[in-house]
């Protein structure tokens, strides 16, 4: 490579990476760690679902991981990107897959804010 491509790529980079004021995501483990609470479950401003975390200073918002959730044990819900909630019917979901699965999470739960980092994704700063 051409020794002024290269040097114009470094300089590209470390602009880049030295710009002011970009956000910085989280992790939702790290903010539970640090006691930062968490709301209740609620819908971003681009539609999708998820939860403001916030130590009283800072906010996050986190978004919700999840695509499954059981509502009741007739019901159960498919959660997509965009904020839309689909009911779907629980036992045929399950006989598809064969039998229940632990790692959905309870729909009320979700709502309530009682969550497992493994249903939420990241975490961004609110402004």
């Amino acid at each position: 490579m051409p020794i002024s491509f290269t040097r114009s790529l470094a300089a590209l980079i470390i602009s880049l990476s030295t710009v002011p004021g970009a956000a910085q995501a989280e992790s939702f483990s790290k903010l539970a760690q640090q006691g930062y609470a968490i709301g209740k479950l609620t819908k971003g401003k681009h539609g999708g679902y998820g939860w403001v975390v916030s130590n009283g200073s800072k906010q996050f918002f986190c978004r919700l991981d999840a695509s499954l959730a059981y509502v009741s044990k007739k019901e159960m819900v498919s959660i997509l990107s965009s904020g839309r909630l689909v009911m779907l019917d629980r036992a045929a979901f399950e006989a598809s897959i064969g039998g229940p699965d632990p790692s959905i999470p309870q729909w009320s739960d979700l709502q309530a804010g009682r969550v497992k980092p493994a249903d939420v994704g990241s975490c961004t700063p609110t402004r």
